[in-house]
């Protein structure tokens, strides 16, 4: 009975210390969120720009996120995650005041654009150099045991963010205009680097030599193809639901995506031990066909209740997707590059949201806005079929792992 009792505590110790990391997660998609759901419409009702354009805005914060996300990998792994998280937040902070600059420009829309432009890709820069880092600062500070919980909690705090942060958002630039929401973006990134500031530095003591980036890199792309074609459905839900329900003339298109993120939040918190429990390609499988059977019923519905029912089922598929095949990507690489692996294997899901703005908007301008979920539901069909491809080669011993 005491040593359970004592399990307990530890295990709760365990959790405390990861939520202390996930803190900045949190912090930095908190930020993130709040501006989700109102840039678009910004620049497709203010601004007056296409939802193709709209789409491709949004999207661009990716690409500095994708090109950042090696770059924070390789600090966390030479000097700690500590740099790379109040770097992280000092991008933040900036681009909130970016963001209020851009919104008193809106009567000269081009020049708001192009502030709005240099925001996003501010915003990849801290997204990018947060990314993987409190991660690993949760793995060195509760040990390699706990690497599928770590990412786990992480996901919980960027998506509980994100659900939180997007209809927050959204009730700041109704009542208070833009300004309001850009400014509590850049009170966060200050108070984000305070708090990043005051952490003990954690490091690895790993002596084995480290694989260059790109060694790594090919190792985690298997895995990362499929995260990525997962990611494609979260990437159509959060850019273009508002547009989407906006066309359709229903109202609470924010309430889908906090639906998505909550359905996500309860997934990894209820259901986490079925990676150690049945696996990570198995629990990917699942969640993968799970996902696209949500992105379906959106596709198909024909009210916005049974629209919450598809992003519900979408966001609890999707839940394990990320730590389910993480866990099998880091298992392929010595302790001295884990940061690298995992810098490396969240690159997909940036790539993944960044191409989904210009690809869903493509689909839409070409095929209707009525066929967005059909595209994201094939790709995520996809990422299962390759997802048991891969299943099946480790099970025949062709795929090795250290």
């Amino acid at each position: 009975m005491q040593t359970a009792q004592n399990a307990g505590v530890s295990l709760l110790k365990i959790r405390s210390t990861i939520a202390e990391f996930v803190a900045f997660t949190f912090i930095g998609y908190f930020t993130i969120g709040l501006a989700l759901a109102v840039l678009p419409f910004f620049i497709y009702h203010d601004l007056g720009f296409s939802t193709m354009t709209a789409g491709v805005v949004i999207s661009l914060q990716y690409i500095t996120t994708f090109l950042f996300r090696g770059y924070a990998g390789g600090i966390v792994d030479k000097k700690g995650p500590k740099p790379a998280v109040m770097m992280g937040m000092i991008g933040f902070a900036v681009s909130g005041a970016l963001l209020v600059i851009a919104y008193c420009c809106k009567s000269i829309p081009a020049l708001s654009l192009s502030l709005l432009i240099v925001t996003r890709l501010t915003t990849g820069f801290a997204e990018g150099m947060i990314g993987a880092s409190p991660i690993n600062w949760a793995i060195l500070a509760v040990g390699d045991e706990y690497t599928s919980k770590a990412i786990s909690y992480n996901g919980i705090g960027s998506y509980g963010a994100l659900a939180i942060g997007a209809p927050f958002g959204a009730i700041l630039h109704h009542n208070f205009g833009m300004s309001a929401m850009a400014g509590l973006i850049m009170v966060c990134g200050i108070a984000g680097y305070y708090y990043a500031k005051g952490k003990t530095p954690l490091k690895s003591n790993s002596t084995a030599p480290r694989q260059p980036f790109m060694d790594v890199f090919k190792l985690v792309t298997p895995f990362g193809i499929c995260l990525a074609l997962g990611g494609l459905g979260f990437g159509t839900i959060s850019t273009f639901i508002t547009l989407y329900y906006s066309k359709l003339g229903w109202q609470g298109a924010v309430m889908c995506l906090s639906t998505f993120s909550i359905s996500f939040i309860l997934g990894r918190l209820f259901f986490e031990d079925y990676i150690n429990r049945y696996g990570g390609m198995r629990t990917a499988i699942f969640c993968l066909l799970t996902e696209a059977i949500g992105l379906a019923i959106l596709w198909q519905a024909y009210s916005p209740h049974l629209a919450l029912a598809g992003a519900c089922i979408a966001g609890f598929g999707f839940s394990l997707v990320f730590p389910a095949l993480g866990v099998e990507a880091v298992k392929l690489v010595p302790a001295s590059n884990k940061g690298a692996a995992l810098g490396g294997y969240g690159l997909f899901i940036d790539l993944s949201l960044g191409v989904t703005g210009p690809l869903v908007g493509l689909v839409e301008s070409t095929f209707g806005m009525g066929h967005i979920f059909m595209f994201s539901m094939v790709m995520v069909f996809t990422g299962f079929i390759i997802a048991v491809l891969i299943n099946n080669w480790q099970r025949k011993g062709e795929m090795n792992v250290r």
